[in-house]
């Protein structure tokens, strides 16, 4: 493995031989170490421009077993503009520590994001910040990845010693159910999120609360659960409404549930209210009642980033010294905003 960068690309050995210096000696002058010559850090810079020489860092670090200042970044869902929040609250904390940020896309597959932790790992990056696809998380146990620390974003530790980042997925979504009920709605669908996610179980629990807390009974019937894209969200959406004395009001676990209930009422030209968790651009336009759990995406990834950072700075092999930070919700009527 060299300091250049791939097959095709100058060498440092080129740049030595251009400027008539040793390796070593361009490798000290592009680090600005005062034992070069000025005369010879000249000639060095003089043969980087005129090659295209581009100095690989990361491959020296990985070779001399130093930091790569790189952050490894898992998300489940790649269309969802949660993500894009997030990672805009990572990098924005990274660019600060003079990091850089590596993204991957597990797809909501437990599989996938195995191997993308094993290929972080592998790659020895400095930490990793994982949204989990599931409730598994051995793969994601810093101890079983040769220290390398790692914050989970939107789910709690299960079974691993490791910091977690939430949101208070429970409380928005009762806030937001209560506020359908005080309106007077008793019959109040459900399109939710997988069971075997944090945020699924936390969402569904906060609607069974609120309703448990107005004497009101679950419906299974009203119920749908793990909806992939707003195509799915629109057909059960459709088949809650279809039911006998349908709803006359629906809470949906995030923001493609909730375009997709919305498109479901418009279509069928009715007017049941929605709440749904996530704002998103343009929810104050919609010609419905609608209400949204919202929140700082941004800040989640930049105190994710912050831990695993904490974490590299400072390593240490106490797992009783994770944290759970909860980021705090509030909840928008667009009716009355």
């Amino acid at each position: 493995m060299t300091d250049a960068e791939p097959s095709g690309s100058p060498t440092m050995r080129d740049v030595a031989s251009y400027a008539r210096v040793s390796p070593m000696t361009v490798s000290r002058a592009l680090r600005d170490d005062p034992s070069v010559a000025p005369e010879k850090r000249s000639r060095v810079l003089e043969a980087v421009a005129v090659l295209g020489y581009r100095f690989n860092e990361a491959a020296r670090n990985l070779r001399l077993g130093g930091p790569t200042r790189l952050l490894g970044v898992i998300i489940t869902n790649i269309a969802n503009p949660f993500y894009a929040q997030l990672a805009l609250g990572i990098e924005a904390h990274a660019d600060k520590r003079g990091m850089r940020v590596v993204f991957a896309n597990s797809g909501e597959n437990t599989e996938r994001e195995r191997q993308l932790v094993q290929d972080f790992a592998a790659r020895r990056l400095d930490g990793i910040i994982a949204v989990p696809a599931a409730n598994q998380h051995d793969h994601l146990d810093p101890a079983a990845l040769s220290g390398i620390p790692v914050v989970l974003a939107a789910s709690p530790p299960h079974r691993i010693n490791a910091d977690a980042v939430l949101l208070d997925d429970f409380g928005g979504t009762y806030e937001a159910t209560s506020m359908l009920v005080a309106r007077g709605h008793t019959n109040i669908g459900f399109l939710g999120l997988p069971a075997a996610t944090w945020t699924g179980s936390e969402r569904y629990r906060g609607y069974v609360a609120a309703l448990e807390a107005a004497g009101l009974a679950v419906q299974d019937r009203f119920v749908r659960r793990d909806q992939p894209d707003v195509t799915a969200a629109v057909a059960a959406a459709n088949a809650i409404l279809d039911q006998p004395d349908p709803p006359t009001a629906i809470f949906a676990a995030n923001n493609r549930n909730t375009i997709g209930a919305y498109r479901a009422v418009r279509g069928r030209g009715g007017t049941t209210a929605l709440a749904g968790f996530d704002d998103f651009d343009f929810a104050d336009l919609l010609d419905l009642p609608l209400i949204v759990v919202s929140y700082d995406a941004r800040e989640i990834g930049r105190v994710a980033a912050e831990l695993v950072c904490g974490h590299i700075d400072e390593p240490t092999a106490d797992g009783s010294l994770a944290r759970r930070v909860v980021i705090p919700t509030r909840v928008i009527d667009y009716r009355n905003a």
